[in-house]
């Protein structure tokens, strides 16, 4: 599967060479594409639900170790870690997808129909259905792709300032651990060559 990254350059220069050739002052063809971005919005929330429903039957209870990096602009603070279910973190990225859509449509509609920009409005139709369909989540729960390489949970960041504020060392802490109750041995990091020697003579 083309990562979503490849298509959405590939989407991005195909929608500017159609808005160079469709008359976006015609109020026939604005009609067109308010009801593309309408449907767009519509379906990529079914989406959404479905892929829900989906990661609610699953109710995978595996733990995953999420550790959120430090805030560039507070050097002092430390980095937080958190467990969540599978099931847990899936329906969070869910969530925080949804409120991506209506926070998009916020923007359209200000950008549309208080400062009269059309072209963004254009450029952006066909977008949200785009991303539903691309989401990590939907792709490992609805397309059955497995949750590996740049599909593991928890998944990297795609901000573009997370390759000048996360460190390498940082990306590597990240893992998956199993659901294990309090009986059994507890999980322990090994940062250093000391810590491993002291480990295997126990």
């Amino acid at each position: 599967m083309i990562s979503p990254a490849v298509t959405n350059i590939i989407f991005m220069l195909v929608m500017m060479q159609l808005s160079r050739r469709i008359d976006l002052e015609n109020e026939q063809n604005i009609m067109y594409i308010r009801t593309a971005y309408v449907i767009s919005i519509v379906s990529a929330y079914i989406v959404y639900q479905i892929v829900k429903q989906k990661i609610i039957a699953k109710n995978d209870l595996t733990k995953v170790k999420v550790i959120s990096p430090k805030n560039p602009m507070k050097p002092e603070e430390s980095e937080k870690v958190t467990y969540m279910t599978v099931k847990d973190y899936d329906l969070d990225q869910i969530n925080q997808a949804v409120k991506g859509i209506w926070t998009g449509v916020a923007m359209m509609g200000f950008m549309h129909f208080y400062m009269k920009f059309t072209n963004p409005l254009f450029m952006q139709c066909l977008n949200p259905i785009k991303g539903a369909l691309e989401h990590n989540v939907t792709r490992i729960n609805l397309w059955g792709v497995k949750a590996e390489g740049e599909l593991q949970r928890p998944f990297k960041s795609a901000g573009f300032l997370d390759a000048f504020t996360k460190k390498p060392e940082d990306q590597q802490k990240t893992a998956s651990v199993a659901d294990v109750s309090s009986n059994e041995p507890k999980i322990v990091e090994l940062n250093d060559e000391k810590a491993t020697a002291t480990v295997a003579a126990e």
